[in-house]
């Protein structure tokens, strides 16, 4: 059973989450008749979980060459996209629904209500002003294509095929499962022939197998610094290290940090293989002071008080939940007095502050993934209209894209891109 044909759909969007929505919204903004099929009972599932509920909605570098650097080596892929709808762009379209946002440290932006909500309500009138006809708990079961014309050729739903001038394709990524992410896009386009790179936790959380990680738990450093030190092989290697906002949690370590760097600590595990003792977690502490300096404030503050405990006698800018996993770890015992504390054992408060060692012992699972790594080969992919190479009716969004993401509002810059540009090509394709 036909359900709609190419005079009555000129623009079919599968999946409504950020950038089904982005497109679906903006094709009919271009003149388009669309209807946007989600299999939730609503929209938006995802983005109303993002950034904690509060939707950091994209990272406010405007220097497009600096943004697309965020993003690895594939970034370059981006140039074209962020020129045509960039972070400034979707900050403006918000703005002209009257939700102003506020750039917060390291580039973050969020809606000024500080709710994910505010954003969907946005979208909502934005798919409202183009009259789209939105279809939830409408799941779809894949594509039919006829690869020799290079178009696709229907849309099969439950109820039937839909038929559409133009279909794209924006069902998301595997992370947050729960919402609706569960991948199946990835087998649609792969079964037509687009190559597809299996998805993989990127954005996910690390595991510690120290037990005292979990006496941290909750425990936040606006500032540290994390490296991972493969100790396999005749010399240890080192992945790059970053600064940022670092979590410790009752199974390792969280945080924006920890997450933008766990899909490079996991390929150093694996290129490391089954080796004891394979792979350690370095955290500094204090990453704006070095040794000496660090060195030099401890000596102050056990002569301030040389008769008081040396539990009580480190920095007051260490956290006090940090200071009994510190001196047990340097096998000092915290009620000793200050004026008895050795040298040796000062100098091994001071490197354990800078290079806390934890033992790798995994990641997450995907349904912990912030985002997932992977997908359809961005080779196969116009970048300037977000249209396959394969098929001049097919359009893909969002997640799908096989894109190294980072925490801080770059993966959802990528669903609001690529839905404008997708959008804006097959609403004026019309057919």
């Amino acid at each position: 059973m036909t359900l709609g044909s190419a005079s009555g759909v000129e623009v079919c969007v599968v999946g409504g989450g950020p950038a089904g929505m982005m497109a679906a919204g903006r094709a009919a903004e271009c003149g388009a008749r669309v209807v946007l099929l989600e299999k939730n009972d609503r929209l938006g599932k995802k983005l109303l979980i993002t950034g904690g509920g509060r939707c950091n909605v994209t990272n406010a570098e405007f220097r497009r060459p600096v943004l697309v650097e965020k993003y690895g080596e594939r970034g370059e892929f981006l140039h074209s996209l962020f020129a045509r709808f960039g972070p400034r762009e979707l900050i403006d379209f918000l703005a002209r629904y009257g939700l102003a946002t506020v750039i917060e440290e390291e580039n973050r932006a969020f809606p000024a209500t500080q709710r994910a909500s505010s954003v969907l309500e946005v979208l909502a009138r934005y798919l409202a002003d183009g009259g789209v006809e939105v279809r939830t708990r409408a799941p779809v079961r894949g594509l039919q294509a006829d690869a020799a014309a290079r178009r696709v050729t229907g849309v099969e739903t439950a109820g039937g095929v839909i038929e559409a001038g133009s279909v794209v394709v924006a069902t998301g990524g595997l992370s947050h499962p729960e919402t609706g992410s569960t991948g199946e896009g990835f087998g649609w386009l792969s079964a037509i022939g687009h190559s597809v790179r299996i998805p993989e936790p990127s954005l996910v959380p690390l595991r510690a197998s120290e037990a005292w990680v979990a006496r941290l738990a909750g425990l936040a450093f606006e500032d540290a610094r994390l490296t991972a030190l493969s100790l396999s092989g005749e010399r240890p290697k080192k992945t790059p290290s970053e600064r940022g906002k670092l979590l410790f949690t009752h199974f390792g370590l969280s945080g924006p940090l920890a997450l933008n760097l766990s899909s490079r600590i996991l390929a150093l595990a694996r290129e490391a293989g089954d080796e004891e003792e394979r792979l350690r977690l370095l955290v500094d502490l204090v990453p704006t002071e070095d040794h000496a300096r660090l060195d030099a404030v401890i000596r102050e503050s056990l002569a301030a008080a040389p008769n008081r405990k040396v539990r009580n006698s480190l920095p007051q800018a260490l956290p006090a939940r940090m200071v009994p996993v510190l001196l047990e770890l340097a096998r000092v015992d915290p009620d000793l007095p200050a004026h008895s504390l050795t040298k040796a054992s000062r100098l091994e408060i001071v490197r354990l502050m800078k290079a806390l060692p934890l033992t790798f012992d995994g990641l997450l699972g995907s349904d912990k993934a912030i985002v997932t790594s992977g997908g359809v080969a961005l080779e196969e992919i116009d970048f300037r209209t977000m249209r396959s190479r394969l098929f001049d009716n097919l359009y893909l969004a969002g997640d799908l894209l096989d894109f190294q993401r980072r925490s801080g509002g770059y993966s959802l810059q990528i669903c609001w891109s690529s839905g404008w540009a997708a959008g804006t090509a097959s609403g004026q394709a019309r057919g």
